[in-house]
C-alpha cells in the first residue's frame, strides 16, 4: 500500500528537531479510549508538544491521489496518507 505523510507549514514552522519529535510522538501514540476513537479506526489523534496540541490524521485516497479511495479496505484501490497539523490549522 502507498503511503505519504504531510507536515503542515505550522508544524515546519517549529524546525527540523521538533518535526522528528513530532513525528516519533505520533507514530509511537498508542493512547486510543472510546471517547478519542469511537469507532476503532486509529485514524485521528491528538498529542501535545512544547504546550501546543497537534493533530494527526489518516485519509484514504486513490492511487492517484485525487480523490477519497472507493474502498478504503482494498489495498489495490487506496493509498495513505498521514497529515500532521497544529490543532489551530485544523
Amino acid at each position: 500500500m502507498d503511503c505519504r505523510v504531510v507536515v503542515t507549514q505550522g508544524i515546519q514552522m517549529l524546525g527540523e528537531d521538533a518535526t522528528a519529535q513530532i513525528l516519533s510522538a505520533v507514530q509511537s501514540f498508542d493512547a486510543f479510549t472510546a471517547d478519542n476513537d469511537p469507532y476503532g479506526e486509529h485514524d485521528f489523534g491528538k498529542i501535545t508538544y512544547a504546550g501546543k496540541d497537534v493533530f494527526w490524521k489518516w485519509d484514504y485516497c486513490d492511487l492517484d491521489f485525487s480523490m477519497h479511495s472507493p474502498d478504503p479496505t482494498d489495498t489495490t484501490v487506496t493509498a495513505r496518507v498521514l497529515t500532521i497539523m497544529l490543532a489551530e490549522e485544523y
